[in-house]
């Protein structure tokens, strides 16, 4: 078993433990990535449960898995679509109202199960420039979140 870094999500901050190399039919060892909607929503869940502020490739990554626009999204937290942009490359800080309204819209689009309740969400809205590393362990029967 090893450890790879899944970075064809779109995140540089992904990496899933536990994956066996299987045997294609060259005959080459490779690592199979199953179950991918499963491993999505894990990795969605990462990112709305961790305590660092959304990154900007974070934000691109809810947003699509959501199937937003950047255009839909600013209506949604009522910015303009430019802003959108500049979240997504980094160019200015996501502010925290806005932050806490992309995690609810994701725990709701992506009916992610979330106990904590809006309090918490707030809390962990905060401008961070720190990456937060998103650890999955695969298992059987799909994925899990170890870490985020």
């Amino acid at each position: 078993m090893t450890q790879f870094h899944y970075t064809e999500c779109g995140l540089q901050n992904v990496y899933i433990n536990g994956l066996e190399p299987v045997i294609d039919d060259e005959g080459d060892e490779v690592l199979e990535i199953r179950f991918i909607n499963a491993l999505h929503a894990e990795i969605s869940i990462g990112i709305i449960n961790h305590s660092n502020g959304i990154s900007g490739p974070e934000l691109r990554y809810l947003r699509t898995e959501m199937g937003y626009t950047q255009a839909e999204l600013s209506e949604i937290v009522q910015k303009d679509k430019q802003t959108i942009g500049r979240w997504e490359r980094v160019e200015i800080e996501i502010d925290s109202a806005s932050e806490t309204v992309i995690r609810l819209l994701a725990i709701e689009k992506l009916k992610i199960p979330y106990e904590d309740g809006i309090e918490a969400i707030a809390r962990k809205s905060v401008a961070s420039a720190k990456n937060q590393t998103i650890h999955i362990n695969a298992e059987s029967d799909g994925y899990r979140l170890e870490a985020a």
